[in-house]
């Protein structure tokens, strides 16, 4: 999976088209990542103790890696991601501008 906690992307299909966030968590086995601010579903909390209030909050949730291109910090293009390896270091690089990321 090319896309890691930390990076910044952009939707590229779904409901949330178009909205950029940071990935906050990737799961490479089921290659989903979950990212701030995108794929929001609301979710109720009991009240723990009494004369506590129950709430409703809104919490990202996992979605398809395949529905997601990473933001360049070099360009700021949304683009896919490519590796190149350099002395033994394998390196992701962006395929617009070819700078490392």
């Amino acid at each position: 999976m090319k896309i890691k906690k930390g990076d910044n992307i952009l939707m590229v299909s779904g409901k949330d088209k178009g909205k950029t966030g940071k990935v906050l968590r990737a799961f490479p086995k089921l290659s989903k990542i979950m990212a701030e601010g995108i794929n929001l579903r609301k979710k109720t909390i009991r009240p723990r103790r009494e004369g506590e209030k129950g709430q409703i909050i809104s919490q990202p949730f996992a979605f398809n890696v395949s529905n997601a291109k990473m933001i360049c910090q070099k360009c700021g293009k949304a683009t896919r991601v490519g590796y190149k390896i350099e002395n033994n270091e394998k390196h992701r690089i962006c395929k617009k501008c070819q700078s490392i990321m």
